[in-house]
């Protein structure tokens, strides 16, 4: 009788493991013979991420990831044969050409003289200046934003329109007490962080006090602007060598880049063709 019962348990496991795929060690998910392992999602959620937070995550993760693996399935079954001879080609080259491209890119890094001098910015600034037009107005200016009611409003004022890079300690000592300020006027700076720094500035009333030698004192409620405009220089103009000189270090650098690469690809080629290892066949 107990060996009749033991029979029994037996064929009713072996049964249920028959019509249902025995699970893998460590699986979480199944989509036909593909499965999804603890390992694949060891490092989804954050740190400290909450209990019910980290259930929705993996969870969204297990459904995607058999939504794709039906999605594959089902196009490898439905679409023609012409069609995926046609997209393995595409997957081949694609992987040809993101291979090569990381491997030259690694070349590059690694082999590009990154140093650009001042002498090559601007000899290459100079025969190239039409290529390096404004996209906006470039202005120098100094200003103050200080309190309208600053007891030594007065000297302030005074020195600052009256700038003397001798005052520097004057200016050490009073700059602490201004809300803002910029005293270098050699920086050129677009339009747009005119406006950012200076509200008063704007581009109903830019035309007024946006001018070289410009020499503007403006007061709102509680502050005053003490504003000196240097230079300007408008739209579509060639832009000055400094303000340009990241731009131009990026261009040289590029052009580098694109010859070391034509250099590299080559010598690859004749050394090949040196060792035997190219040949076109007549």
């Amino acid at each position: 009788m107990i060996r009749n019962s033991l029979l029994l348990v037996l064929l009713m496991v072996c049964s249920c493991n028959y019509f249902n795929p025995e699970q893998k060690p460590q699986s979480i998910a199944r989509v036909g013979k593909n499965y999804l392992y603890k390992s694949d999602i060891a490092t989804l959620v954050p740190a400290g991420t909450s209990k019910e937070d980290s259930l929705l995550l993996v969870r969204d993760f297990i459904d995607r990831w058999a939504s794709q693996k039906l999605l594959i399935d089902a196009a490898e079954r439905n679409l023609s044969d012409a069609k995926k001879k046609e997209y393995n080609a595409l997957i081949k080259q694609y992987k040809i050409d993101l291979y090569t491209r990381a491997y030259i890119e690694e070349v590059v890094r690694n082999t590009v003289d990154t140093i650009v001098s001042q002498k090559e910015l601007k000899k290459y600034y100079d025969e190239n200046k039409e290529n390096f037009k404004t996209n906006g107005t470039l202005v120098q200016l100094r200003f103050v934003n200080l309190s309208r009611n600053n007891p030594r409003f007065a000297t302030i004022s005074s020195k600052f329109f009256d700038y003397n890079k001798k005052d520097k300690k004057f200016w050490d000592t009073y700059k602490l007490q201004f809300k803002s300020f910029a005293l270098n006027d050699s920086v050129w700076v677009d339009m747009s962080q005119v406006y950012a720094k200076l509200p008063v500035i704007n581009p109903e009333n830019r035309d007024e006090f946006i001018r070289p030698g410009k020499r503007i004192q403006i007061q709102d409620k509680e502050d005053t602007y003490l504003i000196k405009v240097k230079n300007v220089i408008d739209k579509n103009q060639v832009s000055p060598f400094e303000f340009s000189k990241p731009t131009l270090k990026e261009v040289i650098l590029n052009k580098r880049k694109l010859e070391l690469i034509k250099k590299f690809e080559k010598d690859i080629t004749n050394d090949a063709i040196k060792n035997k290892d190219y040949e076109v066949y007549k």
